[in-house]
C-alpha cells in the first residue's frame, strides 16, 4: 500500500492541493482531491529539480 501525504497548505475548503508518495522508481504526484484520477511519477533527480525550480520562482515573487 502507498502512504500518500497531503501538502501542509491544505485545508477543508478545497484549494488546490496535491498528495505525494514516495515510490520504488520516484516520488508519485496526485491531486489530492481526486486521487482516483491517477498519478504522475517522476523520478528523483526529476522531482528534486521541479523543487529548486519552484523554490526560485517563489523567491522571485
Amino acid at each position: 500500500m502507498t502512504n500518500w501525504r497531503k501538502s501542509s497548505y491544505s485545508d477543508e475548503t478545497g484549494g488546490q492541493c496535491i498528495e505525494l508518495a514516495r515510490l520504488s522508481r520516484g516520488v508519485g504526484v496526485r491531486d489530492s482531491k481526486n486521487p482516483e484520477a491517477g498519478h504522475l511519477e517522476l523520478p528523483h533527480r526529476t522531482f528534486a529539480a521541479l523543487l529548486n525550480c519552484l523554490r526560485r520562482e517563489s523567491l522571485s515573487n
